[in-house]
């Protein structure tokens, strides 16, 4: 079960490029705003986006730990199996946010609101960002903006009831987010655009939705024990 979330976190993050853009692409465009094409912008970049890994698989450990400490393995499975079918109804709203037919997503990310102003501040204070350290420290900061897609990996990671495969699974969302923050650096203006029409927004949120569903079957039918 554990192995095969990995593949479907991946998925799922990768799919969710358009929300990704939405919500991570105004921090892209400053961190890349006052560094020219080339060496420095990627580097830039890829300083952001392994900060703001190393945030999503710290939270994948401690939600999985918190849950080890909690429950024995044995008295657990039943709940496992129920955050297993929160975290998948969460993608099936989620997709349906990002194909545009539906707003309760919306609702969930506002939970995080009040830790986010508190974390805010700091990102202000990093900003222009002038060395590898400091667009580590920002991703590192950005990595807790509250939005749908983490807060369903981060259901699957408190699921896994282990440390290890907590970080390991926000780590896989993590990865399947890469492609796209990384090409917003480079094409932010034409890559937001294509996003945000209609037939790339519907299909992206169809396939993420149907991630979604498909592992809600497998654990109605069993498939998943």
């Amino acid at each position: 079960m554990i192995e095969t979330n990995f593949w479907i976190l991946l998925a799922a993050g990768l799919l969710g490029g358009g929300h990704c853009v939405g919500m991570c692409g105004g921090i892209v465009a400053a961190l890349t705003l006052h560094h020219p094409a080339g060496y420095t912008r990627w580097r830039v970049l890829a300083g952001y986006n392994l900060g703001r890994l190393a945030s999503y698989a710290l939270i994948g450990a401690l939600l999985g730990g918190l849950a080890s400490a909690g429950l024995s393995l044995a008295s657990s499975h039943p709940y496992q199996l129920a955050l297993l079918a929160l975290a998948n109804l969460m993608l099936v709203a989620m997709g349906l946010y990002l194909a545009g037919l539906g707003q309760a997503i919306v609702l969930l990310e506002k939970l995080g609101q009040p830790v986010w102003r508190r974390l805010q501040p700091l990102v202000g204070r990093l900003l222009p960002v002038r060395s590898l350290a400091g667009a580590l420290a920002v991703g590192a900061v950005w990595g807790w903006l509250p939005c749908g897609l983490v807060y369903s990996a981060s259901i699957s990671a408190l699921a896994s009831g282990s440390a290890w495969h907590g970080a390991g699974l926000m780590l896989a969302f993590g990865l399947g987010t890469l492609p796209n923050l990384l090409l917003m650096g480079v094409f932010a203006d034409g890559l937001r655009r294509w996003m945000q029409q209609r037939p790339v927004r519907l299909a992206a949120g169809l396939g993420v939705a149907g991630v979604g569903v498909w592992r809600l079957v497998q654990l109605v039918s069993g498939t998943i024990s």
